[in-house]
């Protein structure tokens, strides 16, 4: 039975990445129910129409269970085609948190902290921060209950000196871009890369574990009106060796250039990284050497993927795809492995977070705010990534 009497207490948190001691708010029930809410969905659709906030009690946990506390959760474009029942994997409708219909809790990816545990549970103590093992589990959330054997956790040393926001981001795009580079081509130093939409998560995660382990990057962005410069240097700060829009990278004659960038072609591309699909994957394959992969991830242009025959049978092209989630589920070891390798790597400045639009999400966080951050990551050019930083809630 859920309680009728809410007590708000206050909880005292101490961020590793910052000095600063941060005040935070607990709301439990009088019998101990943590009180959660949760941007969820009851029928699929575009988010502004679908998505709404809804409250709920959790029970203190027993056995196997953890009760966590969400620090930060990504708005993801993979999350927003769940919402419309575009992507492969829909939604898990249930009636477990209280509603009357069955609802499904929208989000993929972020960062919690453990705040109460089951008596069984081994290995996994309050203010521990932990990660889902696997997709689908919705995180955007304030509060939620689950296994223990379904979270990877981070420890205090795994995160020294990061923002939750870092460590939340940290299992989708790096992931992404991680196994791409290394599960297809066995790139020697020196060799070359070329991507498209190298402006996006996974893109400048590429550049990076490229330029750490020793590949060249040849870098697509899509052309833009304002900025150009700026997301060009941006892109080279980071470690691009060479950047270009979709235009120039089309032009006649950009041939002699990709020759010459590649010493005389004596330095081959072997490897194409594609989320956008369309012509220009088919120009991304001329300039590839025989035998390479083109590894497909992502359709933002919503265009399909043609397979050039010469191309095949002359160059034996391969035309790869690659989907984290499925890789994640089948190796959840070297996926934790992988997360805590990137973490190390942030720990050390070696490698950069995406930019960031942070939404505060507060007890008093207000429906439309929320919807409106999720609905704003489908329009235009944006400053930042789109990610929830829980408060006081």
């Amino acid at each position: 039975m859920a309680p009728s009497r809410a007590i708000c207490s206050a909880r005292i948190t101490l961020q590793r990445a910052s000095t600063i001691t941060v005040p935070q708010r607990r709301c439990l029930s009088a019998y101990g129910y943590e009180q959660a809410k949760v941007l969820a969905l009851s029928t699929l659709g575009e988010p502004k129409d679908v998505l709404k906030l809804h409250s709920h009690s959790i029970a203190p946990p027993h056995g196997d269970l953890l009760t966590l506390r969400f620090l930060a959760s990504p708005i993801n474009p993979a999350d927003i085609n769940q919402i419309q029942g575009v992507y492969p994997t829909k939604p898990v409708f249930t009636t477990a948190l209280g509603s009357t219909d069955p609802i499904a809790v929208g989000g993929n990816e972020g960062v919690a902290e453990v705040i109460a545990k089951g008596g069984s549970v081994k290995g996994v103590e309050k203010g521990d921060w932990v990660i889902m093992k696997k997709q689908g589990f919705g995180t955007w959330r304030t509060h939620a209950q689950t296994k223990a054997d379904e979270v990877v956790v981070v420890k205090g040393e795994d995160r020294e000196g990061l923002k939750p926001e870092q460590v939340g981001t940290v299992s989708v795009n790096p992931m992404t871009a991680w196994r791409m580079l290394q599960d297809f081509v066995s790139l020697k130093e020196g060799e070359w890369f070329v991507q498209n939409g190298a402006n996006s998560g996974v893109g400048r995660a590429a550049i990076q574990l490229a330029k750490l382990w020793g590949y060249k990057s040849l870098n697509i962005v899509r052309k833009r009106e304002t900025g150009m410069d700026e997301l060009k240097a941006d892109l080279m700060s980071l470690g691009a060796d060479a950047v270009v829009t979709d235009e120039e990278f089309e032009a006649k004659g950009f041939r002699d250039q990709v020759k010459e960038m590649t010493n005389g072609g004596r330095e081959p591309i072997r490897l194409g990284l594609n989320c956008v699909g369309g012509p220009l994957v088919n120009s991304m394959a001329k300039h590839l050497a025989a035998g390479a992969h083109i590894v497909t991830y992502g359709a933002m242009s919503k265009k399909p993927v043609s397979l050039p025959t010469g191309l095949l049978i002359f160059k034996d092209i391969h035309f790869d795809g690659f989907w984290v989630s499925r890789w994640s589920d089948k190796n959840p070891q070297d996926k934790e492995a992988c997360i805590k390798e990137v973490l190390h790597l942030t720990q050390q400045g070696k490698f950069k977070d995406v930019p960031m639009s942070p939404v505060t999400w507060n007890h008093d966080t207000k429906q439309d705010e929320l919807v409106d951050a999720v609905q704003g990551t489908l329009e235009g050019f944006r400053s930042g990534k789109g990610i929830f930083v829980f408060g006081n809630t």
